[in-house]
């Protein structure tokens, strides 16, 4: 499998779609929208995840799994709809879909399942992370900061990607201690000063403003 998972969006509703998709985006996925049987037969081979998103109770999704599912495709598929009964849940499994979503639902709770059923299928991790200017590709352990290469140290790609993987939560410095360097009895100060040597490389006039002390506790990645 690539290193760059290409998802399936298959929708009607376009706003919707949108949403979806710039936020599959900023996770480091490939995104491709369809909404018909013709343009999946053709992009089906390529594809590693299929989101259907089934609106307003209506019975397309459903036909989408069985036509999917005909082309002898094993393409993990995740259903995503409204008000569905405890049976119509049973029915969309049964057609073949391997995960199912009930609006309303959280775009970080799909995310983590669409990286679940990923691993699950093909046995690796979504290996790039992108964060604004930032893209962290995980498999080559390369960086790059607005299209330029940036040379990290294997601490420093280390503590970027774990601060990347928790953006805009709270870390305690002894959590950060305990997941980078393995070692919660190290001075805590060695965060900051790793964190003002990371910064040198990734932002060296502070204009993103990435990091945030949080008074007695730990930082944030913003």
């Amino acid at each position: 499998m690539n290193s760059i998972a290409k998802i399936m969006i298959i929708a009607e509703d376009e706003k919707l779609m949108e949403l979806k998709q710039l936020h599959l985006l900023k996770e480091g996925f490939e995104v491709l929208n369809f909404n018909s049987f013709y343009e999946i037969e053709q992009n089906l081979a390529d594809i590693n995840l299929i989101l259907i998103n089934n609106e307003n109770s209506s019975t397309i999704g459903m036909e989408f799994i069985d036509y999917i599912r005909e082309k002898d495709s094993n393409v993990p598929i995740i259903f995503l709809a409204e008000n569905l009964s405890e049976k119509e849940i049973e029915q969309a499994f049964a057609k073949g879909a391997d995960d199912c979503l009930v609006k309303p639902f959280g775009l970080r709770e799909l995310v983590c399942r669409i990286k679940v059923l990923l691993k699950r299928t093909y046995g690796i991790k979504q290996e790039r992370l992108i964060h604004q200017n930032i893209v962290l590709d995980i498999n080559q352990r390369t960086c790059m900061v607005d299209e330029r290469d940036i040379e990290l140290t294997k601490l420093e790609f280390e503590l970027l990607s774990f601060f990347m993987q928790h953006k805009n939560m709270i870390l305690e410095r002894e959590y950060i201690l305990e997941s980078v360097w393995k070692d919660i009895s190290m001075k805590k100060r060695t965060i900051n000063v790793s964190i003002n040597r990371l910064l040198k490389k990734i932002d060296p006039d502070n204009s993103q403003r990435y990091f945030k002390s949080i008074r007695g506790i730990g930082y944030r990645f913003n």
